[in-house]
């Protein structure tokens, strides 16, 4: 936690439990609107926001490990799992046995998985055309959300 002893105007000790004091809360708010808005975009596609983010993964790079799509995804291996699942049961992708390693699983995109790219390809433009109106600004958060995001991977905090 920085220093807030140090801050220019210095905070009554009892401010910092103020919830409009947290940048978790704003952050996370954000985040949930985010998350809104993609749905009725998603919708079409029969995806969910966690379902895209792993779609995008693969259609960055296709036939990895579970491992290389948690660390792309930033999604737990918990989390994970039953998403590749569903994707699975909706015939997007493939969850096959390594051939160096048969206790690993490879996962590779269906045809279906590859054609629903092109579908999906409208998405980024209709949300920054569907409410955000500054891209600089909007540029500049996602920098310091991962500016953040490894901040506090560094620092040793389980994430």
């Amino acid at each position: 936690m920085p220093d807030m002893s140090k801050s220019p105007t210095p905070t009554p000790r009892n401010d910092y439990l103020k919830l409009d004091k947290q940048v978790c809360h704003s952050v996370y708010s954000a985040a949930n609107a985010l998350v809104r808005a993609y749905r009725p975009l998603l919708e079409p596609l029969d995806l969910t926001y966690p379902q895209y983010l792993v779609m995008l993964s693969l259609w960055e790079n296709d036939g990895v490990n579970i491992k290389h799509i948690s660390e792309h995804t930033r999604l737990d291996s918990g989390t994970l799992t039953p998403i590749l699942k569903r994707l699975e049961q909706k015939q997007l992708l493939q969850r096959l046995a390594s051939p160096e390693d048969e206790r690993q699983k490879v996962i590779t995109l269906t045809r279906a998985g590859k054609n629903l790219r092109r579908k999906a390809e409208v998405i980024p433009q209709q949300i920054y055309c569907n409410g955000i109106s500054d891209l600089e600004k909007i540029l500049q958060l996602k920098t310091l959300c991962e500016e953040m995001y490894e901040e506090l991977t560094r620092n040793g905090l389980r994430v």
